[in-house]
């Protein structure tokens, strides 16, 4: 795992952090991931991932809540 996405997926289950904050992280971690995506796969539309942008943080920050 990138150090960035590391750091950034840390930072998204900060509860010191606002939930502001930690949408933010959340976010920058989905962009990491489609950014190495687009690095790897062909045929990939950039337009449709980031339609799914939200879609991806709201599952990076629900699998963060500790059960």
């Amino acid at each position: 795992m990138s150090e960035s996405i590391h750091q950034s997926t840390k930072d998204a289950a900060d509860s010191d952090y606002s939930a502001e904050r930690r949408r933010g992280h959340a976010v920058a971690v989905a962009l990491e991931l489609i950014a190495s995506k687009a690095t790897i796969a062909e045929g990939i539309s950039l337009s449709r991932e980031l339609d799914n942008l939200s879609s991806y943080a709201d599952k990076i920050q629900e699998a963060l809540k500790v059960k």
